[in-house]
């Protein structure tokens, strides 16, 4: 697991100068800065409460992400009084949300939150369903751009392939998982 999380980690720094790379030649004054980088899918062992005992617990988020709330020792200072950032990523044609960490989350669910909405159909299914180039003509028709070399694998992607997003989040904020804090709208999409 360890050797899994490091290979992602060194993958997304990869890419992050990869794309800037790319920026620089295009546009040589601007300023790429990482603004928050979050791993999920990961397994990590953090100290949580049980039975009213503080104790090392291996905490594996799958299809989740740390979410922990203000005032968290695990946090660093600049997230103190805020609680971590969480990104639920939505579709190529649904917003996504930034949400942060809530205290109460700590006993609901050891920190964590979803970090999307989740497939309602399987990519072969959704291959089955639409055409590519409709998905990219429906997405240009709500002036978001959508670039990929492939158009099975933009077929696949679907927004409706995928659960209501916004339903997802409003869950997870009334659940007490995370606080919403914005909904981000889709103006381009790349598909690797």
């Amino acid at each position: 697991m360890g050797a899994g999380i490091n290979c992602a980690l060194a993958n997304r720094q990869i890419i992050a100068h990869l794309t800037r790379a790319v920026f620089a030649d295009v546009l040589p004054a601007a300023v790429l800065e990482i603004v928050y980088d979050v791993s999920h899918n990961t397994c990590k062992v953090e100290e949580h409460e049980v039975d009213g005992t503080l104790k090392p617990l291996y905490v594996h988020r799958k299809g989740a992400a740390r979410a922990f709330g203000p005032g968290h020792p695990g946090l660093p200072d600049g997230l103190q009084a805020v609680g971590q950032p969480v990104l639920i990523g939505g579709t190529m044609g649904t917003g996504s949300y930034v949400l942060a960490g809530a205290e109460e989350n700590e006993a609901l669910s050891f920190g964590s939150a979803c970090h999307g909405a989740g497939r309602a159909m399987s990519r072969h299914q959704a291959a089955r369903q639409w055409r590519g180039r409709e998905v990219i003509a429906e997405l240009a028709s709500r002036d978001i751009l959508v670039r990929s070399p492939s158009l099975r694998g933009i077929a696949e992607e679907a927004p409706a392939a995928y659960k209501d997003v916004a339903a997802v989040v409003e869950t997870a904020h009334r659940a007490g998982l995370g606080r919403r804090v914005a909904r981000l709208e889709p103006m381009l999409c790349i598909k690797g």
